[in-house]
């Protein structure tokens, strides 16, 4: 659902701005509430989790999640839609550590974990591609409204689900650090925006370089504070390990890529070759296929390739395959777009299960629900969306 709802919004953003009638501030907006609250409060949310128990802040995520895409799918006005938006990326922002979390704690390091994260990246690669398939054939055949109110029967089948068939974590002994969870919260928080004001106002804006000094000087003092407190937010000493570092680094990066591709891909379509909605929707519907079918076929590649091989080589696929996309012009065809699209979902497929394990390897059981693997991640949809504007 997370990935789902945040993809959906590029192919169906020009048919919701219509039935709003948006500006094109007011539609960014839609995006941005979105980004800002999911990487805001992501550090504070994977922390509770450990805290106050995952199964419960789970059920709370899904709770938060599922009444915002109620109100998103029944708005009336662009300020309720973008109110409603900030609520459900908070809502995300539970829901994404909680579930990695639980995977961790779940399943032994190993060929079990590894099989586990490959299934989590399933279901999350499909959601992304999914969502741009879904947010198309919804705006060109029937309502934008109808891909929110679809959760609401999914996340109450969830929030059941989760609750009988999910154990409860040990929680962490100690009293939690109010005063990181704050600083985290609003250094964040200031940095999403100060990205996302930037690609509106443009950098030199005084709001911009305000927002992005402080964020700077409030993360400083974030960081600081969490090396000398016991139970801290973001435990500093999962950075120790190259290879996590590693895994956190490149994951942003990737993130970075396949943003952009979604936000230029849809752009493409719809402005510049004049796709519809609903065209441009399946003309995503290739790639997501075949990121399905890479995804499954991770645990039986990785016996026989090895984890960093098979990661190296699934990059590559993503950059050969962006680059032949850079050479698509107005007179374009299909073929053009969907065959290296093909390869972006072939590499996309082999890329999130081994970055995640990377980065879950050897996290003690009381910093599972805290590792930042996740935690980069709306931070650099934020930054990606700045640049493709």
């Amino acid at each position: 659902m997370i990935l789902l709802d945040l993809s959906i919004v590029y192919t169906g953003m020009p048919e919701i701005g219509r039935s709003m009638r948006m500006s094109p501030v007011m539609q960014t907006w839609v995006q941005n509430a979105y980004l800002l609250c999911f990487g805001g409060f992501l550090l504070l949310s994977a922390r509770l989790g450990d805290t106050f128990g995952r199964r419960r802040i789970l059920q709370i995520g899904i709770v938060l999640f599922t009444l915002a895409s109620a109100s998103i799918g029944t708005a009336q006005s662009s300020y309720e839609l973008i109110a409603a938006r900030a609520v459900q990326g908070v809502g995300a922002s539970i829901l994404a550590p909680s579930v990695l979390a639980i995977i961790s704690a779940t399943f032994p390091e190993g060929e079990e974990r590894t099989r586990a994260l490959a299934w989590c990246s399933v279901v999350a690669g499909a959601g992304a591609s999914l969502g741009l398939v879904l947010g198309g054939i919804f705006a060109g055949l029937l309502s934008w409204r109808i891909g929110f109110l679809v959760n609401i029967p999914i996340g109450i089948a969830l929030f059941f689900a989760v609750g009988r068939y999910i154990p409860e974590n040990a929680r962490i002994d100690g009293r939690f650090d109010i005063l990181g969870a704050a600083a985290s919260t609003l250094g964040v928080g200031l940095l999403v925006y100060g990205l996302v004001n930037a690609a509106s106002a443009g950098w030199e804006d005084p709001v911009t370089m305000g927002t992005l000094a402080l964020s700077i000087a409030v993360l400083a003092a974030f960081l600081w504070h969490e090396n000398r407190t016991e139970v801290p937010v973001l435990p500093l000493r999962l950075l120790r390990s190259r290879e996590r570092s590693a895994a956190y680094l490149v994951r942003m990066l990737y993130v970075g890529s396949i943003v952009s591709f979604f936000f230029f891909g849809t752009q493409l379509m719809q402005r510049v070759l004049g796709y519809s909605a609903l065209q441009a929707g399946f003309g995503f519907l290739p790639m997501t296929l075949v990121q399905f079918a890479a995804a499954l076929a991770i645990p039986r590649v990785t016996r026989l390739m090895g984890g960093v091989s098979m990661l190296m080589a699934s990059l590559a696929l993503i950059s050969l395959g962006l680059f032949w996309l850079a050479g698509a012009g107005t007179g374009a065809t299909y073929w053009q777009l969907g065959l290296p699209m093909v390869l972006i979902g072939i590499g996309n497929g082999g890329t999130m299960a081994p970055l995640t394990a990377s980065g879950v390897r050897s996290v003690s059981p009381r910093d599972q629900g805290a590792d930042p693997v996740w935690s980069m991640s709306p931070i650099n949809w934020a930054d990606r969306s700045v640049l493709a504007r």
